[in-house]
C-alpha cells in the first residue's frame, strides 16, 4: 500500500500551491468482507477530485458526500458504511475522514524514508461508531517521531481505538534485460504500483524513454553490476544471452530477495545451473533454490504481454505465499 500513499502525497504536493483543502479517508476497521481491507486510503480535494479509492467504486460517492462536513468544520469524522444490503462484499466499513494538512517535516521525512527503503508505521485513533470528534486523527511514525497528518492536531487520545499499520518499502522489480518483452514487463509491473529498475547493456544505448514507467535505468556490464536486494525486491533475469544471464547470476550469487526468476526453458536453466556450479562450486543451496526458472505460471501465455502477466502472477504468489488456484475453488474469504 506504500505506493498508493506515495501517489496521494505526490498529488497533494503538486496541488499544494493552490491552497485547496484536502481530506484523507482511511478504512480503519471492517466487519465482514470488503473489496479492500483496512489501511487503504484516498485523498479528496475540495473540488471533488479524488486520488486513490477505498473500495471497488461503490463507496466513494458516499465518502465524498460525508467529507463535505469535514471540509466545512475541520472536525474529523468516522463514517460507517453498511454494504451488507448494497454491495456484494457484505461488509461494514469504518472510514476515518480527517483534514490532510501535513507539515513540511512530515513530507520531508516521508520521502527520505521512502528513498532509504525503510519501514514506517501509521496509527489512526478512532471510535467504531458514526460520529465526529477532534480526537480522531492519524499520525505517521517517521524516524522515531509521531507526526500527525494535520499539523494543527493535538496529542493523540490514548483512550480511543488504535488502528496501527506497518508500511513496508515499495515493492520493486529489477528487470535485467532490455528487449521488447522487458518493456512489456516494465509496463505491467508499473501498473501494479511496483518501482521498476531496468538493467541494460551500455552498448544498447537505451534510455528511460524506452521503458515507460521505470523509475531507474542502469546501463552496466554484468561484471560491474552490484546491487543489494531486500525482502521487498524481485529480480527477473531476461537478457536473452546465455553468457550474460550467467554473468548476472554470478553477480547476484550472494543475494537473497523476495523472488528471483529466469526467462527461458527448463533445459536452459539446468545448463545455467551447471555452469554456475562449475565456476563457483561453493554457491549456496539457498541461492539455487530461490531461482524460479522458467519464470511464470502456466496460463497458456504466448505474447510478451501475456508472459509479463504470467511472471507477475508467479512473483505475487511467491511473495504472498499462495499456491495458485481458481478462486471458484476456494472456500471462505478471498483475501484470507
Amino acid at each position: 500500500m506504500t505506493h498508493e500513499l506515495k501517489a496521494i502525497i505526490q498529488n497533494y504536493e503538486k496541488r499544494q500551491p493552490t491552497g485547496e483543502k484536502t481530506v484523507l479517508a482511511t478504512v480503519v476497521a471492517l466487519d465482514g468482507s470488503s473489496y479492500r481491507r483496512p489501511g487503504v486510503r484516498m485523498l479528496i480535494f475540495e473540488n471533488g477530485d479524488m486520488i486513490g479509492a477505498v473500495s471497488g467504486g461503490c463507496v466513494e460517492k458516499e465518502v465524498l458526500r460525508q467529507a463535505q462536513t469535514v471540509f466545512g468544520n475541520g472536525i474529523s469524522r468516522v463514517m460507517v458504511y453498511d454494504g451488507r444490503y448494497r454491495l456484494g462484499c457484505e461488509g461494514v466499513l469504518y472510514i476515518l475522514l480527517e483534514t490532510f494538512n501535513p507539515s513540511e517535516i512530515l513530507l520531508t521525512r516521508f520521502w527520505k524514508v521512502v528513498q532509504d527503503r525503510k519501514t514506517f508505521t501509521i496509527t489512526s485513533s478512532f471510535e467504531k461508531k458514526q460520529g465526529d470528534s477532534k480526537d480522531y486523527f492519524t499520525c505517521f511514525r517517521l524516524e522515531d517521531e509521531m507526526i500527525p497528518v494535520n499539523k494543527k492536531a493535538k496529542s493523540p487520545n490514548t483512550g480511543l481505538l488504535q488502528f496501527k499499520q506497518e508500511m513496508n518499502p515499495c515493492f520493486q522489480l529489477v528487470i535485467i534485460g532490455a528487449e521488447h518483452d522487458a518493456v512489456q514487463l516494465c509496463k505491467f509491473a508499473t501498473l501494479t504500483g511496483w518501482e521498476v529498475t531496468v538493467v541494460a547493456n551500455p552498448r544498447e544505448e537505451k534510455t528511460m524513454n524506452d521503458f515507460p514507467g521505470a523509475q531507474k535505468l542502469i546501463n552496466v556490464e554484468p561484471e560491474a553490476f552490484d546491487m543489494t536486494l531486500d525482502d521487498q525486491t524481485a529480480v527477473i533475469v531476461m537478457t536473452h544471452s546465455f553468457v550474460k544471464d550467467l554473468q548476472f547470476l554470478i553477480a547476484l550469487k550472494e543475494e537473497k530477495g523476495a523472488y528471483m526468476g529466469l526467462l527461458g526453458p527448463f533445459r536452459r536453466r539446468e545448463k545455467l545451473f551447471d555452469e554456475l556450479m562449475e565456476r563457483h562450486p561453493n554457491v549456496s543451496e539457498e541461492f539455487i533454490e530461490q531461482l524460479h526458472g522458467p519464470a511464470g505460471i502456466d496460463i497458456g501465455a504466448e505474447t510478451p504481454q501475456e508472459i509479463a502477466i504470467s511472471i507477475l502472477s508467479e512473483i505475487l504468489s511467491v511473495v504472498n505465499k499462495k499456491e495458485p488456484m481458481l478462486l471458484k475453488h476456494k472456500v471462505g474469504n478471498i483475501h484470507s
